[in-house]
């Protein structure tokens, strides 16, 4: 093997999502010589790119004052909102929380965001290489990081190398900036590495599912900004809905569920096309066409779950920090923030020593500290969730106590002994749900689901979702649980199929079928036993999503 091919910056940053990209524009306009260089593993910018997403425009008013004469291809001012309890059948109107009041604020494509940040990244000195996975980190003599390894390309599933093999080259840089969103592969290891979430809660999460439809004329209320909580929820299921009204008779549907629920056999993607089929959305949604579809987990621990965010030669930013406001339900100004200020930090002290002190010391960390109590409290159940927000809220978080996190994989319960008796398929309905029932609006089933996030991989490269174990799956995971893998995954990667034992009896086999994967990470997280690792794949592998 020949040695690697290497590349030297002054700065590495993973990830051009809205941290990654404000940080390289940021630095780049305070010292316009120094040399940025921004890797993306999608194939293109924004590609997996999905959220909400209404944003608060000022973190973006001072990265680029004039941005409001050349906006972003999809950038509709927020309008009506509204705010609903959906029981099975009606809607009851809510008063609108504080932080969900969008006067001001503006409805956005993600992926469109960042697709229009990059160029103006690339006017200012910014290099920029979608389509290549930084695979690992990379370390120097006194341990500190150094960069990053892009994978390799052209590597079948056995490990050999095809024809048009290509060798990763190896990126070296003073700083490495790791702005790779909720639950990034090169962040999980190096959190671990450097102890970096030994003072702090569990890190939490929540699965985020989201179609663009295209709908008759005269039925969009353009800026109109609507969410839900309530069914097809029961009461102990955090999660809740939205639809933005876009321009050209579009509209942006999405659903959320916490990743703390317990029912092992509930299935968030069939909730979200549950909420679809309410009253309430049918009529807006019946005669159109999905566009695009996509899913994607969120970072929901908030203040008391930030880890520590700069260890040797790197730092955190954006949501691979963890700076989502959950009751806001946004993320996308504390990730401009954040990275803003790393860049103003790396460009005034050269080293990313000092950053966690200087973003603690902050406007994003004081906006987390005062909602921290929110998101837990609905671990005890909607109404109790319901009536702590409100204290919270009318106190401006202000309580003398801070609710803990909890872990995600470890809030399932294990199945009583009459279900596990008679256990449903992967498809069924769990004897919890609060009453589903029969739906007619696409997509049918999560196979039509991945259609329309146009997923693209060549499937003979090696499977990036690795299980330590597959005999707990067919064993302990089926009895204890009923491999919820089957059920938390929006795209079918996961499957218990029948298999041919080495006596000749009849046995069970997990089989993954990657090439399905849309790198929503739940699998990582929501695993009851931890031993499901998502790595990156090859480079341009994964969903292709439009303008979600």
């Amino acid at each position: 093997m020949s040695e690697r091919e290497t590349m030297e910056y002054d700065v590495v940053v993973v990830g051009a999502g809205p941290a990654g990209l404000s940080f390289a524009i940021r630095l780049k306009q305070l010292k316009p010589d120094i040399r940025v260089c921004v890797i993306e593993k999608s194939s293109t910018i924004g590609a997996h790119i999905l959220s909400g997403a209404v944003i608060e425009p000022q973190p973006l008013d001072a990265l680029l004052p004039g941005w409001r004469d050349n906006p972003p291809p999809i950038c509709i001012p927020a309008g009506e909102d509204q705010f609903f309890l959906l029981s099975k059948t009606g809607a009851r109107k809510l008063p609108l929380p504080p932080g969900m009041h969008n006067h001001g604020n503006f409805i956005v494509s993600l992926g469109a965001l960042c697709a229009w940040l990059a160029p103006q990244a690339e006017a200012l000195g910014v290099e920029i290489y979608p389509g290549f996975a930084a695979a690992e980190p990379l370390f120097d003599e006194a341990g500190a990081v150094r960069g990053v390894r892009i994978g390799d390309m052209g590597v079948a599933k056995d490990g050999t190398h095809k024809a048009g093999y290509t060798q990763g080259i190896d990126i070296h840089a003073k700083t490495t900036v790791l702005a790779e969103g909720c639950r990034g592969s090169l962040g999980k290891q190096l959190i671990a590495k450097y102890g970096l979430d030994a003072d702090c809660d569990p890190q939490t999460y929540g699965i985020g599912l989201k179609e663009l439809w295209q709908l008759p004329a005269g039925r969009v209320d353009t800026g109109k900004v609507m969410h839900t909580l309530g069914w097809p929820l029961d009461n102990a299921t955090y999660g809740g809905s939205f639809v933005y009204h876009l321009d050209r008779d579009r509209v942006a549907v999405g659903f959320v569920a916490g990743l703390d629920y317990t029912d092992p056999l509930f299935r968030p993607w069939e909730a979200f096309q549950q909420f679809k089929n309410h009253a309430l959305i049918k009529p807006l949604l019946e005669g159109g066409s999905i566009v695009s579809a996509g899913a994607r987990a969120l970072i929901e621990g908030g203040w008391q779950s930030l880890p520590r965010l700069e260890m040797p030669g790197a730092l955190l930013v954006g949501d691979a920090a963890g700076l989502m406001n959950v009751p806001k339900i946004k993320g996308t100004h504390q990730a401009i923030r954040s990275g803003m200020l790393a860049a103003e930090h790396i460009a005034a002290t050269g080293t990313a020593a000092g950053y966690d002190a200087k973003l603690r010391a902050s406007p994003a960390m004081a906006e987390l500290r005062k909602v921290r109590n929110i998101r837990p409290g609905f671990q005890r159940g909607l109404w109790f969730g319901l009536a702590n927000a409100g204290w919270e809220t009318a106190t401006l978080g202000l309580s003398p106590w801070t609710l803990k996190n909890h872990a995600d994989w470890s809030s399932l319960d294990r199945l009583d002994a009459a279900t596990a008796a008679t256990l449903p398929g992967p498809n069924a309905e769990s004897p919890r749900q609060p009453g589903w029932t029969a739906r007619s609006l696409p997509p049918r089933d999560r196979l039509a689901s991945v259609y329309f996030a146009a997923t693209e991989y060549d499937e003979d490269q090696p499977v990036h979702l690795h299980v330590a174990d597959t005999n707990i799956c067919v064993t302990r995971c089926a009895e204890e649980y009923g491999n919820p893998c089957q059920r938390f995954c929006p795209a079918g990667v996961y499957e218990i199929v029948a298999d041919l034992m080495p006596d000749g009896s009849s046995g069970k086999r997990l089989q993954i079928n990657a090439a399905n994967c849309v790198h929503c990470k739940t699998c990582d997280i929501k695993d009851p036993y931890q031993i499901i690792d998502w790595v990156t794949p090859e480079g341009g592998s994964g969903p292709n999503y439009q303008n979600l």
